[in-house]
Protein backbone atom coordinates (compact mmCIF):
# COMPACT_ATOMS: atom_id res chain seq x y z
CA UNK A 1 0.00 0.00 0.00
CA UNK A 2 1.36 3.53 -1.17
CA UNK A 3 2.08 5.56 1.48
CA UNK A 4 0.17 8.71 2.32
CA UNK A 5 1.18 12.07 0.78
CA UNK A 6 0.14 14.99 2.62
CA UNK A 7 0.86 18.72 2.24
CA UNK A 8 2.43 20.07 5.47
CA UNK A 9 2.04 23.68 6.48
CA UNK A 10 2.45 26.49 8.45
CA UNK A 11 0.25 26.94 11.63
CA UNK A 12 -1.92 29.38 9.88
CA UNK A 13 -2.29 26.87 6.74
CA UNK A 14 0.07 28.41 4.10
CA UNK A 15 1.67 25.37 2.87
CA UNK A 16 5.43 24.63 3.17
CA UNK A 17 5.99 21.32 1.03
CA UNK A 18 4.55 17.58 0.36
CA UNK A 19 6.04 15.06 3.51
CA UNK A 20 4.89 11.72 4.04
CA UNK A 21 2.47 10.97 6.76
CA UNK A 22 5.15 9.37 8.67
CA UNK A 23 7.34 12.21 7.91
CA UNK A 24 4.57 14.48 9.19
CA UNK A 25 4.19 12.69 12.62
CA UNK A 26 7.41 12.37 13.49
CA UNK A 27 8.84 15.73 13.09
CA UNK A 28 5.34 17.27 13.97
CA UNK A 29 4.75 19.56 10.97
CA UNK A 30 1.62 20.69 10.67
CA UNK A 31 -1.11 19.57 8.39
CA UNK A 32 -4.85 19.76 7.60
CA UNK A 33 -6.94 17.10 8.66
CA UNK A 34 -11.08 16.65 8.14
CA UNK A 35 -13.58 15.97 11.22
CA UNK A 36 -16.54 15.28 11.18
CA UNK A 37 -19.10 14.61 13.84
CA UNK A 38 -22.26 12.96 13.59
CA UNK A 39 -25.59 13.71 16.12
CA UNK A 40 -28.60 12.34 15.68
CA UNK A 41 -31.53 14.27 16.74
CA UNK A 42 -34.35 11.06 17.86
CA UNK A 43 -37.50 13.06 19.64
CA UNK A 44 -36.02 16.22 19.81
CA UNK A 45 -32.73 14.81 21.63
CA UNK A 46 -29.48 15.11 19.99
CA UNK A 47 -27.58 11.76 20.14
CA UNK A 48 -23.42 12.07 19.09
CA UNK A 49 -22.32 9.21 17.21
CA UNK A 50 -18.23 7.87 18.13
CA UNK A 51 -16.58 5.62 15.86
CA UNK A 52 -15.09 2.67 18.03
CA UNK A 53 -11.40 2.68 16.17
CA UNK A 54 -10.26 -1.09 15.01
CA UNK A 55 -8.45 -2.92 17.27
CA UNK A 56 -5.85 -3.25 14.05
CA UNK A 57 -5.07 0.39 13.76
CA UNK A 58 -1.34 0.87 14.54
CA UNK A 59 -2.47 4.44 16.17
CA UNK A 60 -4.67 4.56 19.45
CA UNK A 61 -6.51 0.78 18.92
CA UNK A 62 -9.82 0.06 20.88
CA UNK A 63 -10.92 3.90 21.54
CA UNK A 64 -13.47 5.54 20.98
CA UNK A 65 -13.01 8.60 18.18
CA UNK A 66 -14.86 11.41 15.85
CA UNK A 67 -17.59 9.63 13.89
CA UNK A 68 -15.38 10.00 10.53
CA UNK A 69 -12.15 11.78 10.19
CA UNK A 70 -9.03 11.65 8.44
CA UNK A 71 -5.97 13.91 6.53
CA UNK A 72 -6.37 16.00 3.69
CA UNK A 73 -3.92 14.06 1.08
CA UNK A 74 -1.20 16.68 -1.12
CA UNK A 75 -3.61 16.40 -4.09
CA UNK A 76 -6.80 17.04 -2.33
CA UNK A 77 -9.09 20.18 -0.71
CA UNK A 78 -10.85 20.23 1.79
CA UNK A 79 -14.11 19.21 0.39
CA UNK A 80 -12.69 15.71 -0.51
CA UNK A 81 -12.61 15.00 2.84
CA UNK A 82 -16.11 14.33 2.79
CA UNK A 83 -14.80 10.95 1.09
CA UNK A 84 -13.77 9.63 4.69
CA UNK A 85 -17.39 9.64 5.47
CA UNK A 86 -18.45 7.07 3.16
CA UNK A 87 -15.08 5.08 2.99
CA UNK A 88 -15.01 4.67 6.95
CA UNK A 89 -18.95 4.47 7.71
CA UNK A 90 -20.61 3.49 3.93
CA UNK A 91 -23.17 6.02 3.91
CA UNK A 92 -23.73 8.98 1.05
CA UNK A 93 -22.94 12.25 2.71
CA UNK A 94 -22.60 15.30 0.68
CA UNK A 95 -20.19 17.78 1.23
CA UNK A 96 -23.17 20.38 1.05
CA UNK A 97 -25.14 18.87 3.92
CA UNK A 98 -22.55 19.69 6.63
CA UNK A 99 -22.40 22.43 8.79
CA UNK A 100 -19.09 24.17 9.09
CA UNK A 101 -17.63 24.29 12.93
CA UNK A 102 -14.44 26.45 11.84
CA UNK A 103 -10.89 25.08 12.18
CA UNK A 104 -9.95 24.18 15.52
CA UNK A 105 -6.06 23.22 15.72
CA UNK A 106 -5.18 20.17 17.86
CA UNK A 107 -1.81 19.13 19.13
CA UNK A 108 -0.24 16.33 20.65
CA UNK A 109 2.76 15.38 21.75
CA UNK A 110 3.32 11.62 22.63
CA UNK A 111 6.95 9.41 22.31
CA UNK A 112 7.49 9.08 18.63
CA UNK A 113 4.48 10.62 17.87
CA UNK A 114 3.74 14.45 17.27
CA UNK A 115 0.56 15.53 16.23
CA UNK A 116 -0.11 19.74 15.31
CA UNK A 117 -3.36 19.15 13.05
CA UNK A 118 -5.46 22.22 12.04
CA UNK A 119 -8.76 20.60 11.90
CA UNK A 120 -11.58 22.00 9.86
CA UNK A 121 -14.04 20.43 11.80
CA UNK A 122 -17.70 19.75 10.45
CA UNK A 123 -21.38 18.64 11.93
CA UNK A 124 -23.30 16.36 10.09
CA UNK A 125 -27.38 16.85 11.98
CA UNK A 126 -29.67 14.05 10.76
CA UNK A 127 -33.22 13.33 12.07
CA UNK A 128 -32.76 9.64 10.35
CA UNK A 129 -32.27 6.67 12.57
CA UNK A 130 -28.91 5.61 10.95
CA UNK A 131 -28.92 2.07 12.83
CA UNK A 132 -28.10 -0.60 10.16
CA UNK A 133 -27.15 2.15 7.55
CA UNK A 134 -23.35 2.09 8.65
CA UNK A 135 -21.23 0.06 6.84
CA UNK A 136 -17.70 0.13 8.05
CA UNK A 137 -14.63 -0.11 6.90
CA UNK A 138 -13.41 -3.23 9.01
CA UNK A 139 -9.56 -2.30 9.24
CA UNK A 140 -10.66 0.98 10.62
CA UNK A 141 -13.79 1.03 12.23
CA UNK A 142 -14.99 -1.76 14.71
CA UNK A 143 -18.56 -0.30 15.64
CA UNK A 144 -20.53 2.51 16.44
CA UNK A 145 -21.81 4.06 19.76
CA UNK A 146 -24.43 6.29 20.52
CA UNK A 147 -24.38 8.82 23.36
CA UNK A 148 -26.66 11.72 24.80
CA UNK A 149 -25.11 14.70 23.67
CA UNK A 150 -25.57 16.54 26.55
CA UNK A 151 -23.80 13.73 28.61
CA UNK A 152 -21.08 14.10 26.03
CA UNK A 153 -20.50 17.79 25.91
CA UNK A 154 -20.61 17.47 30.50
CA UNK A 155 -17.81 14.89 29.73
CA UNK A 156 -15.52 16.86 27.84
CA UNK A 157 -16.08 19.98 29.88
CA UNK A 158 -15.31 18.12 32.63
CA UNK A 159 -18.87 18.07 34.54
CA UNK A 160 -18.76 14.40 34.80
CA UNK A 161 -16.04 11.77 34.90
CA UNK A 162 -18.09 8.56 32.81
CA UNK A 163 -20.82 8.23 30.78
CA UNK A 164 -22.88 5.39 28.99
CA UNK A 165 -24.05 4.88 25.71
CA UNK A 166 -27.80 4.77 24.80
CA UNK A 167 -26.97 2.33 22.10
CA UNK A 168 -24.56 0.63 19.98
CA UNK A 169 -25.13 0.92 16.35
CA UNK A 170 -24.37 -1.74 13.73
CA UNK A 171 -21.68 -3.99 15.13
CA UNK A 172 -21.82 -7.70 16.68
CA UNK A 173 -18.58 -8.04 18.10
CA UNK A 174 -18.53 -5.30 20.72
CA UNK A 175 -20.66 -5.03 24.19
CA UNK A 176 -24.19 -3.87 23.45
CA UNK A 177 -23.39 -0.64 26.00
CA UNK A 178 -20.79 1.34 26.52
CA UNK A 179 -19.40 3.06 30.07
CA UNK A 180 -16.71 5.77 28.98
CA UNK A 181 -14.14 7.81 30.32
CA UNK A 182 -12.11 10.87 28.43
CA UNK A 183 -9.29 8.12 28.96
CA UNK A 184 -11.20 5.76 26.62
CA UNK A 185 -11.35 8.54 23.41
CA UNK A 186 -8.40 8.89 21.32
CA UNK A 187 -6.32 11.53 23.49
CA UNK A 188 -6.26 14.91 21.46
CA UNK A 189 -5.00 18.96 22.65
CA UNK A 190 -5.97 19.97 26.18
CA UNK A 191 -9.14 22.36 24.46
CA UNK A 192 -9.74 20.64 21.26
CA UNK A 193 -12.79 18.73 22.84
CA UNK A 194 -14.46 21.47 24.12
CA UNK A 195 -14.66 23.47 21.61
CA UNK A 196 -15.82 20.96 19.66
CA UNK A 197 -19.00 20.48 21.76
CA UNK A 198 -19.06 24.12 22.38
CA UNK A 199 -20.01 24.55 18.52
CA UNK A 200 -21.80 21.99 18.36
CA UNK A 201 -23.76 23.30 21.37
CA UNK A 202 -24.35 26.83 19.53
CA UNK A 203 -25.09 25.21 16.60
CA UNK A 204 -27.57 22.95 18.05
CA UNK A 205 -28.88 26.04 20.45
CA UNK A 206 -29.45 27.87 17.05
CA UNK A 207 -31.94 26.27 15.51
CA UNK A 208 -33.69 25.85 18.53
CA UNK A 209 -34.41 29.84 17.99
Amino acid sequence: MDEEMIMACEEDGTPTGIATREEIHIKGLWHETFHCWIVEIKDGTPYIHLQLRSSDKKDFPDLLDISAAGHILAHESIVDGVREIEEELGIDVKFEDLISLGVIKDQLSLKNFKDNERCHVFLYKTAHDLNGAYRFQKEEVAGMFKFDFQDFYHLCMGDKERIESTDELASSHTPSRKSVALADLVPHGASYLEQVVIRIQKELENEMK
